[in-house]
């Protein structure tokens, strides 16, 4: 069956009832979306600040290939495989973008036997946290035009708004813009362009602010753009713009309750992107998550060097988290594609490709216990195609290293194939206390802390920029030297080529362009060609997705 058909046969439990008899949250602080989908009030979270915290797993990946990895499907396993043998575990997990459910990548409720549940209504406006963070972005966007429009008081300089306009959908077309043609009645006319929503500040504020009185105050030092005078910054607060904003998220804000296959509790809330965001779920999500359940398994985004890193530089250093341990998912048909096997190969038995492509995993496992200072468990997501052989050759390289190798069978069969990694990830959890670190120091300047991502984690030999990129930096620098970094980079590769497989060494990082995100509190780099608007590919997901006359939706994967 697919994993849509899986999906459709799943006996869900009402989630208030289930959410009541697991973990105690009353009723009357549920908001209910329909009978499996709910929002957990504020007040009610703000009520078990003085709980103790539970333990928190990360679970990452080695870089992505079209070959599939099965991070969130491991996710979602892990975690029914821990309540499997009685150990009290909520997952947390992002909410999927319609633009990638429709293009490349698919949907993100996990897959097989692992998934989270009502899959359709998760891939497909699930709450309408995505639609109310459009809306909100948007309308910041349509103030600056009006605001111009009625005389300008602020003095923005039409040339240097910073602030592009979203949509929920990959719409190349979009990328560049004109917008105010017509005639004076329809604005003043200017170059302006659209970015996916999961790359707006404002996904990137609501993932990070801890209230909504956090939110509004982050929504309010968006940096819009700046003066005639070419340097004094014009904020959102400034057009009076984030209490409105602020209203619009008044339920975006609220983590959003479902469960997986097996009834277990999980928490689906933020979205951003890793490869042009942060990558992480919400912060409230994943404290809730950690005060409510001894453990909380939460992902992020595509390999370690990009997910995992901002989930620690980022996430962690602002919200005072700390991971107890982290599983790194790998597939053996990944690692020969890493090693040099063409995609429609993959199901046949090469050692030696295997063995190539193994420099990607020891890579970005020596990010993990080196860099970030975690224990790690690799988690073998298993094919059916996988030979004895692979296996077993893939777990002796692990061995060699030190590090545990499980394979994991919870894609075909559910928390019961994953119980050994379930056991495993709980002897370094609760054995060994993490010399968890940062990759750099909040006090090193912008510049270094890139090249301080980019040598350290992507083996990159040298860091380039223009000089104007080098001058933006260093303008910057005045007055948000403490902020940490967001690297912008293909998912693909170490590199900034998405085609260079494997661990590459000694290329050159180069930075095309910086952001500011005054709100969110991160500067963003961009690094090489990355798009903040993807494209659809030539035979997009959408052109197999339907509905039948009943309302069954087939093609959603």
């Amino acid at each position: 069956m697919s994993d849509i058909e899986i999906a459709q046969q799943a006996k869900m439990r009402p989630i208030i009832e289930l959410a009541g008899e697991t973990f105690g949250i009353p009723a009357e602080h549920l908001d209910p979306y329909g009978h499996y989908k709910a929002k957990i009030s504020l007040e009610y979270l703000n009520s078990l600040t003085e709980k103790t915290d539970g333990k928190l797993i990360l679970v990452t990946a080695i870089s992505p290939t079209p070959a599939g990895e099965g991070k969130t499907t491991t996710t979602v396993g892990l975690g029914d495989a821990l309540n499997r043998i009685g150990k009290k575990t909520i997952i947390c997990l992002r909410e999927p973008s319609l633009g990638p459910c429709f293009g490349v990548k698919g949907g993100a409720a996990g897959g097989g036997y692992a998934q989270v549940v009502p899959m359709e209504d998760i891939n497909l406006h699930f709450t309408g946290d995505f639609h109310a963070i459009g809306v909100a972005h948007n309308l910041l966007s349509a103030l600056i035009d009006n605001h111009i429009n009625h005389g300008n008081k602020l003095d923005i300089d039409p040339r240097r708004i910073q602030w592009k306009r979203v949509i929920d959908m990959n719409d190349r077309a979009l990328r560049k813009i004109t917008v105010g043609m017509g005639g004076p009645a329809n604005g003043y006319l200017r170059e302006d362009g659209f970015d996916i929503v999961v790359a707006s500040e404002v996904m990137a504020i609501l993932c990070l602010a801890t209230s909504r009185a956090d939110l509004k105050e982050r929504l309010g030092r968006i940096v819009i753009g700046y003066k005639s005078d070419k340097v004094t910054p014009v904020y959102a607060r400034d057009l009076k713009a984030h209490g409105a904003m602020a209203a619009i998220l008044k339920d975006a804000i609220k983590p959003n309750l479902v469960q997986t296959l097996e009834n277990n509790l999980a928490i689906i809330h933020g979205g951003p992107f890793a490869n042009i965001a942060h990558g992480c779920n919400t912060v409230t999500a994943t404290k809730t998550a950690l005060k409510l359940a001894d453990y909380a398994v939460t992902e992020a985004g595509f390999g370690a060097d990009l997910g995992a890193e901002k989930f620690i530089d980022i996430k962690c250093r602002m919200a005072g988290l700390k991971p107890s341990a982290v599983v790194l998912v790998a597939t053996v048909r990944a690692l020969k594609f890493h090693g040099g096997v063409a995609k429609d190969d993959l199901n046949q038995e090469n050692l030696a490709a295997l063995e190539g492509g193994f420099a990607n995993l020891e890579r970005h496992l020596s990010n993990i216990q080196n860099h970030y200072g975690l224990p790690c468990v690799v988690s073998i997501n298993h094919f059916t195609f996988d030979t004895d052989a692979e296996i077993n050759l893939l777990k002796q390289k692990c061995e060699a290293l030190g590090v545990k190798c499980v394979v994991a069978k919870h894609w075909a069969q559910g928390g019961a194939g994953a119980e050994d990694l379930a056991r495993e990830v709980l002897g370094i959890v609760d054995q060994r206390e993490p010399k968890f670190s940062f990759v750099y120091d909040s006090e090193l300047p912008l510049w270094n802390k890139i090249e301080a991502i980019a040598t350290k984690l992507y083996g990159a030999g040298s860091v380039s920029a223009s000089p104007k990129v080098m001058s933006e930096i260093k303008a910057l620098q005045a007055n948000y030297g403490n902020f940490p970094i967001c690297v912008a980079k293909t998912q693909m590769s170490f590199s900034t080529n998405p085609n260079t497989k494997g661990a590459p060494s000694g290329h050159n990082v180069e930075i095309s362009e910086v952001r500011l995100a005054n709100g969110a509190g991160f500067i963003v780099a961009i690094a090489g060609d990355m798009m903040t608007m993807p494209g659809l590919p030539k035979i997009p997901a959408a052109e197999r997705i339907d509905i039948s006359d009943d309302g069954v939706i087939s093609g959603l994967f």
